[in-house]
């Protein structure tokens, strides 16, 4: 392994995470500092940080997941950053193959990482994730949240990016109702990021949406190989499709009220 010289700061943002947040923590121990962003969490996650000797915890009400992320990187020390969700957990392959990277004097600014989805326990290997890659490393000096996206944020980057080969474990999948309510609040994120960028409502959009994107992960990629996760996970992620025009109407629809309300 490389020795050390340059130092890392590893964020994370999070919501009621008890459960899985202290495996994540664990997982970025290797890291020089450790930030997290709580947006008020009440099942004991904010105290479990508050105690934790190698953690700094901030809390911040959250209005958008873009607008979190932009105050978490706000809070780095360092200028390399490891972004990862509570909900993550880095190898001991992949702690080697950051720590390497950092340290090779290299002219890449941000790294797309691939993830393994996990239902549980067990290994999705279909259903639509596996071609999933994010940005989880990268330079603070180099780059921004996009303000065009409030939920699956994207990062601009001033720089050339490059892939590790390690994958990051994503412990997507907690429990139905965990799940389904997570799909829901980004479906209802998406219609606020549609709604302020004037796309309309339609009835046929929202018929065509969430039959498609079932389709396409369940049978065009290969969620049906996943057995009865496979079908749970690509019913949920439609379902967040349908939620996002149910959203969309409904915010349409509360516009021209206020219009007509105060129309003189």
């Amino acid at each position: 392994m490389t020795s050390k010289i340059e130092k890392l700061t590893a964020l994370i943002i999070t919501y009621n995470e008890i459960g899985y947040i202290e495996k994540c923590i664990e997982s970025i121990a290797f890291a020089d500092e450790i930030v997290v962003v709580d947006s008020y969490s009440t099942d004991g996650t904010f105290e479990y940080l508050k105690q934790h000797p190698k953690v700094k915890v901030i809390q911040n009400p959250f209005e958008n997941f873009t607008a979190q992320k932009s105050f978490a990187l706000k809070q780095a020390s360092n200028d390399w950053v490891l972004f990862v969700d509570a909900d993550e957990i880095v190898t001991g392959a992949l702690q080697n193959e950051i720590s390497d990277t950092i340290n090779q004097n290299t002219d890449i600014v941000a790294f797309w990482f691939y993830r393994q989805f996990m239902f549980q326990n067990e290994k999705l290997r279909f259903s639509g994730w596996q071609t999933d890659k994010n940005y989880r490393l990268f330079r603070k000096s180099r780059v921004k949240f996009s303000d065009c996206k409030i939920v699956h944020e994207t990062l601009d980057v001033n720089g050339k990016s490059g892939i590790l080969k390690e994958k990051l474990t994503h412990y997507c999948y907690k429990n139905y109702e965990d799940y389904k309510g997570k799909m829901l609040k980004y479906g209802r994120l998406k219609a606020v990021e549609s709604f302020y960028t004037e796309k309309r409502f339609s009835y046929l959009l929202m018929f065509l949406k969430p039959s498609w994107k079932f389709f396409n992960h369940y049978i065009l990629r290969f969620g049906i190989l996943d057995g009865k996760k496979g079908f749970t996970i690509c019913y949920l992620n439609a379902l967040g499709v349908l939620e996002r025009y149910k959203e969309l109407k409904r915010l349409e629809q509360k516009n021209e009220l206020a219009y007509y309300l105060v129309m003189p």
